[in-house]
């Protein structure tokens, strides 16, 4: 795979604080979806990030609507873009469905589980 096939998801913050993006992603991709084995980087599931008034604000959303391991997934989401951000931040559980097209990296489409 070659960087050109990643498609790195643009957030208001990459326009208004791009000096932030890459510390904050550093840290986000840090969270790892237990049952599937990626970060929440990868998986897309980090919608928007953009601060307003010196906090932080992230639009998430989970793979499954009832994913068991949300609460902890939120959490640590939380505490890692506190460190990326340094600074307060809130998370806004999105209501969008998860899907694969959401990936940043489409070559994990090939891991033969999903038909």
């Amino acid at each position: 795979m070659t960087d050109s096939e990643v498609k790195e998801i643009q957030w208001t913050l990459h326009q208004t604080h791009p000096e932030r993006v890459q510390e904050l992603r550093a840290r986000l991709s840090e969270v790892i979806d237990p049952e599937i084995g990626m970060d929440i980087i990868q998986l897309g599931l980090i919608r928007d990030v953009e601060i307003e008034n010196s906090i932080g604000r992230i639009k998430m959303i989970l793979t499954t609507p009832f994913c068991p391991y949300g609460p902890a997934m939120i959490e640590m989401t939380k505490a890692k873009a506190v460190e990326g951000l340094n600074m307060p931040v809130n998370i806004e559980m999105g209501m969008d469905m998860w899907d694969f097209s959401m990936m940043e990296d489409p070559s994990a489409l090939d891991w033969g589980m999903y038909a």
